[in-house]
This record gives C-alpha cells, sequence and structure tokens, in this order.
C-alpha cells in the first residue's frame, strides 16, 4: 500500500509539472509581453523545477527512511523486554526554562513517566521571574527510579542553562528537552537504539502540535509534519539532519564534549550545535518514534516572532560556520548546510518575487490563465504531499483540506516573515529573543 501511495505521488507530481510547463511555455503569447516578463517567466520555470524535484527527492528519500523504521516498534520492544538492563545507557535529561510555570510541571510529568529503568531529570530554571522553579520542586527528588534536580542561575540565556545542566549531568546520553515539551512514554525506547552505531552522534525526535485550536496552529501542525518532519525524514536516510529540535534531542555526552557544547552566539542554538556536530563528522540521526508535543503560537503576532527568531538564527548559525560550506565535513554533511542555507535564503526570497510577478502580469498582461495553473499545480502538490505525509505519520486526514490554504496563505506568510528576518540580519539590526508566552495547552 506504501509503494502505491509514493507511486500515485510521484505521478502526481510529474503531471501537475507537465500541465503548468505546457501552459506556461506554449500558450503564452510572447508578442504581448515585455522581455522582463520573459525573463521572469523562464526564471520561475527553473525554480519550478528545482521545486518539483526538491519534492521528488524529499518524498522518494522519506519513503525509503519509513520502510527502514516499519518493524522498529517490535524490535524495539524485544530489545527492552529483557530484565537484563546492563545494556542500557545511562541517560541525563535537561529542561531548561524561563517563565515556563504554566507547563513545567505537565512538562516533568511526561519525563517522569518515560518507559526507561532509570533516568536523571535536571530541570535548570534560567532566572525566572515567575514561580517555575517552585513549581518544579514540586517534583524535585525521588520519583520512583528517576531522579528530579533543579538548579537555579541568573538570566543567561537557553545555551548556558544546557550547559550548566550538561556539566552537573552522569548519563553517557544527554536528552535536551524543551520546558514547554511532552514526551510520548515510549519515545527514549526508540531513539537509544540508534547509539548502538558507534559513528551516530545525535538523534533528533519528531515534533508535533499539541493546541491544534485554530487556523494558524493547524496550518503549523500540518508544517510540522509536511515541511519539517518529511525533510528530517528524508535527512534521516542520509544519516545528515541538519537541525535537532528543541523539543526532543538526545546525544552522546562525549560529542557534546568534543564540540564544546552549545554557543550563546546565536538565536538558534540546536542549529548552531547541530552543525558543529556534523562538521566533526558524527551523522545525526531522525527517530519518528520518538514523538514530543509541542505549544505552537496561537496568534499571527506571536507566530511572526517566533519564525523571525528562527530565520535570524539560523542565518547566524550559517554565517559563522560557513567555512563548513566548502567542504571539511564530508560530501553529505557539506551538501545538507547548502540545502539549509537554500531554504533560509533562495526559497523566500524566489517565493516572495513569484507573488510579484504574478500580480504584474495580471494586472498589466492578463495572464490571469498562467497565474491560475501555477497556483492550481502547486496546490494539488501540496494536497497530494501533505496526505502521504499524515499517512507516514498516522495522524488523521481532517488536517489534509488545510493544504488548500498552506501554499497560499501559509507559506507565503512565513516567506514573508524570512525575507524581513533576513534583511534585518544583514543590516544587523538588533534583536531580542521574543519568548513565547505560553496558554498551558499540555
Amino acid at each position: 500500500m506504501a509503494r502505491k501511495i509514493t507511486m500515485f505521488v510521484l505521478v502526481m507530481m510529474v503531471l501537475g509539472f507537465a500541465f503548468i510547463s505546457y501552459v506556461t511555455v506554449l500558450r503564452t503569447d510572447y508578442r504581448l509581453t515585455t522581455t522582463f516578463v520573459n525573463v521572469s517567466m523562464v526564471v520561475l520555470l527553473v525554480f519550478l523545477i528545482v521545486l518539483v524535484l526538491r519534492y521528488f527527492v524529499l518524498v522518494f528519500l522519506s519513503f525509503l527512511h519509513q520502510q527502514e523504521r516499519l518493524h522498529i516498534p517490535d524490535r524495539v520492544m524485544d530489545y527492552f523486554r529483557t530484565d537484563d538492563q546492563s545494556h542500557f545507557p545511562s541517560v541525563s535529561i535537561i529542561v531548561p526554562c524561563f517563565n515556563e510555570g504554566v507547563v513545567i510541571e505537565r512538562s516533568l510529568m511526561s519525563l517522569l513517566q518515560l518507559h526507561y529503568p532509570e533516568l536523571e531529570i535536571i530541570v535548570v530554571d534560567d532566572g525566572s521571574t515567575d514561580d517555575t522553579a517552585v513549581r518544579a520542586r514540586r517534583l524535585a527528588g525521588c520519583q520512583g527510579n528517576h531522579r528530579v534536580q533543579v538548579l537555579q542561575q541568573p538570566n543567561s540565556g537557553k545555551a548556558v542553562a544546557l550547559n550548566n545542566g550538561i556539566q552537573h549531568a552522569r548519563g553517557e546520553l544527554i536528552m535536551a528537552v524543551d520546558a514547554d515539551s511532552r514526551l510520548d512514554p515510549a519515545s527514549l525506547l526508540y531513539a537509544i537504539p540508534h547509539f548502538n552505531d558507534p559513528q551516530v552522534g545525535a538523534v533528533a525526535g519528531n515534533v508535533k502540535i499539541v493546541n491544534r485550536r485554530n487556523l494558524i496552529t493547524r496550518l503549523q501542525a500540518l508544517e510540522y509534519i509536511e515541511g519539517l518532519n518529511m525533510v528530517r525524514r528524508s535527512q534521516g536516510y542520509l544519516h545528515a539532519v541538519n537541525v535537532i529540535p528543541g523539543p526532543l534531542g538526545v546525544f552522546r555526552r562525549t560529542v557534546l564534549k568534543q564540540v564544546g557544547g552549545y554557543d550563546d552566539d546565536t538565536f538558534a542554538e540546536d542549529c548552531d550545535l547541530t552543525i558543529k556536530i556534523l562538521a566533526h563528522r558524527w551523522k545525526v540521526e531522525y527517530e519518528p518514534y520518538a514523538i514530543t508535543w509541542t505549544e505552537a503560537p496561537e496568534t499571527i503576532n506571536a507566530f511572526f516572532r517566533q519564525r523571525y527568531r528562527w530565520t535570524r538564527g539560523i542565518l547566524q548559525s550559517l554565517r559563522k560556520h560557513v567555512a563548513n560550506l566548502w567542504g571539511g565535513s564530508g560530501p553529505m554533511n557539506t551538501f545538507v548546510l547548502w540545502y539549509m542555507g537554500f531554504e533560509a535564503l533562495l526559497w523566500p526570497i524566489m517565493n516572495i518575487f513569484a507573488q510579484i510577478y504574478f500580480l504584474y502580469v495580471v494586472l498589466v498582461f492578463d495572464m490571469s490563465v498562467f497565474v491560475v495553473f501555477w497556483w492550481g499545480q502547486l496546490t494539488v502538490l501540496d494536497i497530494v504531499v501533505a496526505m502521504f505525509c499524515l499517512g507516514m505519520e498516522r495522524e488523521d486526514f481532517v488536517l489534509a483540506p488545510y493544504s488548500i490554504l498552506y501554499r497560499i496563505y501559509f507559506v507565503v506568510m512565513t516567506d514573508v516573515c524570512k525575507v524581513i528576518a533576513t534583511a534585518e540580519e544583514f543590516l544587523q539590526v538588533k534583536m531580542s529573543w521574543g519568548k513565547l508566552e505560553r496558554a498551558g495547552r499540555l
């Protein structure tokens, strides 16, 4: 069944691309257009080819990754069913937090419910001004075989808090978890076996949106499943995930020591750390069964603040590690870093240019048919890929209709934010962290 779905996705991509190419190239009256319009049309067609090829590659590689992981649940359960606990590596979980009083207890309860023989959980309160530390201390001490420790420090930033926790940790493996995350009980069990490969330095988890309450959060839920996790699946097949998300990442302690831990000179410390790990030629895997739930911004303003910080943080990380774009970290890792640059810089700029171009040709040359078919092809593409990803993630297909608005509304809105953040990053406009206010949806 999975193979049939994949073939259907690929065929729909080919047909859609062929159709839009026919309308654009063969049905356009070039005598009525200008050099700017014709040149722009060629540029956009090239961009469309890259876009469709990207979808082809991502769908194909994510399908291969899914096939690799099909029987993992049974194998993992067999591996952890034994009474012999000598093969269980020790794990320390670091939870940095700043003003997370609304969610910290539920997050810690999900960690205490993880299926694992023994865990060390270290909460690092980064100078919170609310009752975060008080609420965390309610769960401090021994909880069954697990132990919770609460540390406090002056407000110094998330990277410093993570490093503080790592210094106090005793585990062979370090799991970093955001304070607004709720893990599925078996998440850690699925992540740990990856480290049987001595070349694996870290494992990225599967992040899902918990508060699917309105249009913006449901579109983000679809984005995480289609736009983020499909990419991570593809990169996971290549053993080169380029961003280990803050809500769930597992690391070898020796690798963190080798790369110097987290740095506090970017606004995307998780991206920066991942690039450093890839630069040292470690494999970075993706585990789709290691699931964590997180709150998404519920308003447009909060969404823009979050994506603005993400974009500038990624650009800061790429600029910091620009030497790795020209080799030194291995061919595959270098390619993945270039791909990150493409998505952070070229992709949003081209998308915004396309919107302006479409408006121009519709108003001046009455080429509305071209625009309709362009958007129609991309919308069909998004619907099919969304259904493919929802099937892989075993998600409810209720999110599939939102893919109609995904390209026209959500992607454009996101790319506008990215272009603004990119311009201000190059202009070195001062920025702050812009903390997201929690609604307590965990």
